[in-house]
């Protein structure tokens, strides 16, 4: 009974120093964090997403662009990412204050994207490289995600929205591809991913 009862304080204890390690305490330093609000502007940051881009987060998880993206720059001193240009800064726990859940990543089998609202902010560029990325990357790898847009006759004039296309890319004459909800929803997301501002515990580096 004697080793029942050690066995199970043991098993208790450890639980209890991993939970406090792993949830207690990152919740309580977390949920101290304010945004950091620029003296001399008074923007704050990191900047609250618009609804469209929110719900461009949505589209992103559920595309699965979280299987091959993270986002998450290393410091210089744990890696390439800044030498790479994926961010002039290490990311730090404020940069994520907003989102629910992180999408930190589980892999990179393509860029980092923490900062390419910055690198591309061109939202002509995103639904290009959605809709045939080896139009712009032809070594890319990455599936295209045209179930996201649509194909269809013009009517009339031309769509302001319509893709413009390089052969072998482009529509058959007389159709047009269009970006459904869903496609600009997801660029908005994508052109509001920039952590190039500075935090205290995360300073731009000096030019």
């Amino acid at each position: 009974m004697n080793r029942l009862t050690t066995l199970f304080l043991g098993f208790f204890v450890t639980f209890l120093f991993a939970w406090l390690g792993l949830v207690i305490i990152p919740l309580i330093s977390f949920g101290q964090l304010e945004p950091q609000v620029n003296p001399d502007t008074g923007e704050s940051y990191p900047v609250v997403r618009s609804g469209l881009a929110e719900r461009g987060k949505q589209v992103y998880q559920a595309s699965g662009c979280i299987y091959c993206h993270s986002q998450q720059v290393r410091p210089a001193s744990g890696g390439s990412d800044i030498e790479r240009g994926w961010g002039p800064r290490r990311t730090v726990a404020r940069d994520y204050m907003y989102d629910k859940p992180p999408l930190l990543g589980t892999s990179r089998t393509g860029p980092d994207l923490s900062n390419i609202g910055h690198r591309q902010p061109s939202a002509k560029w995103h639904h290009q490289h959605l809709y045939a990325p080896q139009s712009i990357s032809p070594d890319s790898i990455m599936a295209p995600y045209r179930y996201l847009y649509e194909t269809r006759r013009i009517q009339g004039a031309p769509s302001p929205d319509a893709l413009e296309l390089p052969a072998p890319y482009a529509p058959a004459p007389g159709y047009e591809v269009v970006p459904t909800e869903e496609a600009k929803a997801l660029v908005a997301y994508l052109q509001s991913l920039d952590h190039t501002y500075a935090l205290p515990e995360a300073p731009l580096p000096k030019e």
